[in-house]
């Protein structure tokens, strides 16, 4: 009943205007990516201000020069099928072999790719990367059903089974006790592995038909997620045990995907249902949507963004061959 209590009141917000596109747009910029059909994915952006992204059916890693427009690329083995790439303080980029399982590791200055394969046969498809505070990396693969941890300086991963039949872990992000939570995307449930003892957790959400895809964690250590089956922004706060949730503006039809936190703790995430997809942002704080906006290039979906905190820019790639960039400031 609370559920359906939300999505009436903010429905009324919606008709007075309050959630109307338009209402607190933000600035978008797009740079068309030279290489057709590449589906450009999951930028990061480094200390030199080069935003790197993978070409996910191109097979290579590649970075744009916001400044002059200009591309660089990278070609991987034939059949990688980078899926996301994280970029370390001194300039390595670490891309997740999605079809080949193994993670690499890219020296822009020489070129020279390291490759870190997955210790067990059954662990196929790296997927999703992110850095904890030592620089080490945790990562999910998703049809394997694992989560994985590489020591960066050893290159000794460590694998974890999920304990729920085809969990499909998909987005990741990590908090300020450097635990890892993950998001189930084949069931509703989120977890988390205690770094310490290598233990796995998993957290049921209150919904059962919620599919969560992206992960966030917000400066308080609350856990936020966006459920792309039934359109809402969810809270577990993991002191208290503690769900909320909001219907996002588009409701059931707005296949939320892409999730990032600012250094305002503000949320800003993607509408993958619409077409174009639509920005949308969200103030823990008031615990409104305050912003909409169109994404004008964004067609398909955008399915994950990295904000850099420098510029306060909220960075992504979409299906229809782009690189964007949401300032936010």
């Amino acid at each position: 009943m609370k559920y359906l209590t939300s999505l009436v009141l903010l429905l009324l917000v919606s008709f007075a205007g309050g959630l109307a596109l338009g209402v607190g747009q933000v600035e978008i910029k797009d740079w068309l990516v030279p290489w057709k059909n590449t589906r450009p994915r999951d930028p990061y952006v480094d200390n030199r201000d080069r935003v790197w992204f993978v070409g996910q059916k191109g097979d290579y890693v590649a970075y744009l020069d916001p400044k002059s427009g200009q591309f660089k690329r990278f070609d991987l083995e034939p059949g990688t099928g980078p899926h996301n790439l994280i970029v370390d303080a001194h300039g390595y980029v670490w891309y997740a072999g999605n079809l080949n399982a193994h993670i690499g590791k890219l020296d822009p200055e020489s070129g020279k790719i390291t490759k870190y394969p997955m210790p067990d046969p059954a662990a196929r498809d790296p997927h999703t990367l992110v850095f904890d505070q030592k620089g080490d990396i945790w990562f999910t693969l998703q049809g394997s059903n694992f989560i994985g941890k590489l020591a960066t300086q050893t290159g000794e991963i460590k694998l974890i089974a999920v304990p729920t039949p085809h969990a499909l872990p998909y987005g990741i992000a990590v908090d300020s006790k450097n635990r890892p939570w993950i998001c189930e995307f084949g069931a509703n449930k989120l977890a988390t592995v205690d770094p310490e003892t290598m233990q796995l957790q998993e957290v049921t959400l209150p919904r059962e038909g919620a599919r969560p895809r992206r992960i966030v964690v917000t400066s308080d250590d609350h856990v936020w997620y966006v459920d792309y089956a039934q359109g809402f922004l969810g809270r577990y706060s993991p002191a208290s045990g503690e769900f909320k949730e909001w219907p996002l503006p588009d409701g059931t039809n707005s296949r939320p995907y892409a999730l990032a936190v600012d250094d305002q703790d503000r949320l800003w995430m993607v509408e993958t249902g619409p077409q174009p997809n639509r920005f949308v942002g969200f103030n823990p704080g008031t615990q409104e949507f305050f912003s909409i906006t169109e994404m004008e290039n964004a067609g398909g979906s955008v399915r994950h963004m990295f904000f850099h905190k420098p510029s306060r820019e909220v960075w992504f790639g979409t299906d229809t061959n782009y690189i964007g960039r949401a300032r936010v400031s």
